[in-house]
């Protein structure tokens, strides 16, 4: 089944030096860019992470230092990847609690605003764990009836993502050829930021999901206590969560001032 479209969807995978998303850096990106009318542009990019990438990670995917060497730093690719997925919604396998946030990060990070105000994301991985529960090599198989070649190489990655979700609109007819509400089935909890410190209330208040202050409203919290503004700024969290911070306390001063 081809997908409905109001708007491009960019399927990606990216490949990094580990898993941690506020330190971790991208070595490969592709980006499968799929059109309403049925277009598709593709693009991937080795990315040189400006540190040593560990030998568990070359493990996986096989990208060694010596072979990002001398490519191009994500921050020199940065608005050539905005430009490309800027108009679009974005889809990926396990993207919604990795892909997406670790690519926030990298953007934010070489200068680049990036947000989801005007996009949904459709995460595959959701869609085959709540259906079925298995792997990507096993989601091609079960779905696709083929093996998945060259595993952990992002292109191929992207790629079997895109086929796995036209897949599963054949297979589950109970699913709708719809983004939004793709997006809506695969979304786990309802949070302001990637990282999901920051969650939604039943109200649709943003809420604190960690420390002392956890489900406390954020706005209250930044209130009555303004050093935890700074402390959060200036602590190890994603860019990110910092940045959706600091639009909820702008929010907050800009409905005092109206």
């Amino acid at each position: 089944m081809e997908l409905k479209l109001n708007k491009p969807i960019c399927f990606f995978d990216l490949e990094t030096t580990g898993i941690d998303v506020a330190k971790d850096r991208i070595v490969e990106i592709s980006v499968l860019k799929v059109f309403p009318n049925g277009n598709k542009e593709s693009k991937t990019w080795l990315v040189n992470p400006e540190m040593t990438i560990p030998p568990q990670a070359v493990a996986v995917h096989g990208i060694s230092n010596e072979k990002v060497a001398n490519e191009p730093t994500f921050t020199e690719l940065a608005h050539q990847i905005h430009n490309m997925i800027k108009d679009s919604d974005l889809s990926g396998f396990n993207s919604d609690r990795f892909d997406i946030p670790l690519l926030a990060e990298e953007l934010l990070r070489a200068g680049v605003d990036f947000d989801m105000k005007n996009r949904v994301s459709v995460d595959v991985q959701t869609i085959f764990h709540k259906m079925e529960e298995r792997t990507l090599a096993a989601a091609v198989k079960f779905y696709c009836g083929k093996s998945l070649e060259n595993a952990h190489s992002a292109e191929a990655d992207t790629m079997a993502t895109y086929e796995i979700l036209k897949a599963q609109l054949d297979r589950y007819p109970e699913l709708e050829n719809d983004m939004k509400s793709l997006a809506e089935f695969t979304t786990r909890k309802r949070s302001a930021d990637f990282a999901g410190f920051i969650l939604y209330d039943q109200d649709g208040e943003e809420i604190f999901s960690f420390g002392k202050h956890k489900g406390a409203k954020v706005e209250k919290v930044l209130e009555d206590e303004p050093g935890y503004f700074g402390w959060i700024q200036n602590a190890d969290f994603p860019l990110y969560t910092k940045k959706v911070l600091t639009a909820i306390k702008l929010r907050k001063f800009n409905n005092k001032l109206s």
